[in-house]
């Protein structure tokens, strides 16, 4: 792919041939001034015999101003090349061949001037305009002589008329295969050129926008180059200001002590005192001026990344135990359910007996929290009419659970209300929150009374579902870790409900947060994507 337009291409080409323009007509104009100079100045005898004195006078006359009328036109821009060449062209033959026949001594010196204009046109024309006009010098030369030799002028030998006409042809070819490998040469570098300015930009663009700081320091401990946030995190020192020991004295130090010893491990370092901490790498460049890049980035970020690295990790080794266990986990239930059906088990054993099976529960739940979360499959979001949803949830709900009346609660908005999730996993976050709320949500002095709220939220378009309880409410302590991995407060919890709830709403593009309400209580709301318009 090409990053330089066509168009500079163009003018490129246009530029240099019209350069290569000037300079022809300059060159025609010197070689009229000196056919001039050897017709009218006192020293052109003793170069050359003028034996047709009007020829030479009117041809002279003409060939000069000529010239350097095309030398005006050539700095036009507007004006088409190629007319100008073949205009010139012509002109050169003709003057050529009358002052050759004008004067004597020095015809073979214009035939060879006569060789760089035809160079030149072949090199700015078409190859057969060029090819054509050294025909036409060499039939000019080849004519010439013959009228010589009829009129029994004296004349050079045929053979350097020979040799001059494949000159000129010789020299067309030439120049025109070399004017097309010079353009093309040309081309290609203007492209190169406008290619790397292209791409230095978009890595320039690239360096400034990246969430990492870079800076590049030589070996003078002077910073070449810094982008945005590395500039950010240095504390917005002044530009005009390069020495690195000066903005930020540890980084200089640090860039020291690893160029003595590269294989030292980066260590956390704070820049500036208002900025966060960031780990310095450093990377050697294979420059001769010993470049070394600095990228800076923040510890919070890679704290993060590799918590989510190891969370991943764990998560797949969980999933393995967890299926390993669940095979010796339902021989060991079954079996305290087959002693638990004996007759003759003691009380006090029967009590130990029931711990058991709480405990084999406990696990065995774990267990499907651990697999349900590796093996959890991809959501089919739908539109949801909310009200009606979570009016059969909460019946479902209660009749599944044996749950008293006025225990789970529901209030919707008047109209309708719609939103996008996918039903069955929605019924799973639900289950999970309204558990919660059933096991942690129950007031000191009475029974546990649950409200699911459907509502707009507060920019009046996100459709919400809320889960409210009348409880103690959750501790600043305890709200700030609520939705990490395996973080439980009970000891029958497996510390994994509430994450992959919110696993869950992120799949299908929602949002689960805790809200403490004033009143007392908590509050989980679960923010829904709104459905798309139909035009």
């Amino acid at each position: 792919m090409r990053l330089a337009p066509a168009s500079r291409t163009v003018r490129f080409d246009d530029q240099m041939e019209r350069r290569e323009l000037y300079f022809f007509t300059l060159y025609r104009c010197l070689q009229a001034a000196l056919a001039a100079l050897l017709v009218f100045s006192p020293v052109g005898p003793e170069l050359a015999t003028v034996v047709a004195p009007a020829v030479a006078s009117w041809t002279c006359a003409v060939y000069l101003p000529l010239s350097a009328l095309l030398l005006l036109l050539a700095r036009r821009t507007e004006l088409p090349i190629a007319p100008q060449v073949v205009a010139g062209l012509v002109l050169d033959i003709v003057a050529t061949m009358a002052l050759r026949f004008a004067l004597d001594g020095i015809d073979l010196g214009l035939a060879l001037l006569l060789i760089v204009n035809v160079g030149a046109g072949a090199l700015l024309l078409a190859f057969r305009w060029g090819f054509l006009f050294a025909a036409l010098a060499s039939a000019a030369t080849a004519v010439q002589h013959l009228v010589g030799v009829l009129w029994q002028l004296p004349q050079e030998p045929a053979s350097e008329t020979v040799m001059l006409a494949l000159t000129y042809l010789a020299v067309a070819a030439l120049s025109n295969h070399l004017g097309r490998n010079l353009r093309e040469s040309a081309r290609l570098a203007a492209e190169r050129s406008a290619e790397a300015a292209s791409l230095s930009q978009i890595n320039d663009l690239i360096i400034r926008r990246l969430r990492s700081g870079v800076i590049v320091v030589d070996a003078g401990h002077r910073i070449r180059l810094a982008n945005e946030t590395a500039w950010h995190l240095l504390g917005e020192p002044d530009p005009a200001e390069r020495r690195l020991e000066c903005i930020c004295p540890a980084l200089s130090r640090r860039i020291t002590a690893w160029r003595i010893d590269p294989g030292l491990e980066p260590q956390p370092l704070q820049l500036h005192p208002d900025r966060p901490t960031v780990v310095p790498r450093l990377v050697r460049l294979g420059t001769r001026e010993d470049l070394v890049v600095v990228f800076l980035d923040d510890s919070e970020l890679v704290s993060r990344r590799a918590e989510q690295l190891t969370l991943v990790t764990l998560g797949r080794l969980s999933a393995s135990i967890a299926h390993e266990i669940r095979n010796p986990l339902s021989a060991i239930h079954h079996a305290a359910q087959l002693l638990e059906e004996s007759s003759h088990l003691p009380a006090e054993d029967r009590k130990l007996l029931a711990i058991v099976l709480t405990q084999a529960q406990r696990v065995n739940a774990i267990v499907n929290n651990v697999l349900a979360l590796s093996r959890r499959e991809a959501s089919r979001p739908e539109v949801l009419e909310i009200s009606e949803w979570l009016q059969r949830f909460a019946e479902d709900y209660c009749r599944e659970h044996f749950l008293d009346a006025g225990t789970l609660q529901v209030a919707c908005p008047d109209g309708p209300l719609t939103g996008v999730f996918d039903p069955a996993q929605l019924h799973q976050v639900l289950g999970a929150l309204v558990s919660n709320a059933l096991r942690h949500g129950r007031p000191s002095d009475g029974p546990a009374r649950i409200e699911l709220v459907a509502r707009l939220g507060s920019d009046r378009a996100t459709p919400c579902i809320e889960v409210r309880d009348h409880g103690p409410g959750v501790p600043a302590e305890v709200a700030e870790r609520i939705f990490e991995p395996f973080f439980t407060t009970s000891e029958l919890g497996s510390g994994l409900g509430l994450y992959i709830a919110r696993q869950i709403c992120e799949a299908n593009q929602a949002v689960l947060a805790l809200i403490r309400p004033a009143e007392g209580g908590s509050c989980f709301r679960i923010s829904l994507s709104r459905p798309l318009p139909i035009h």
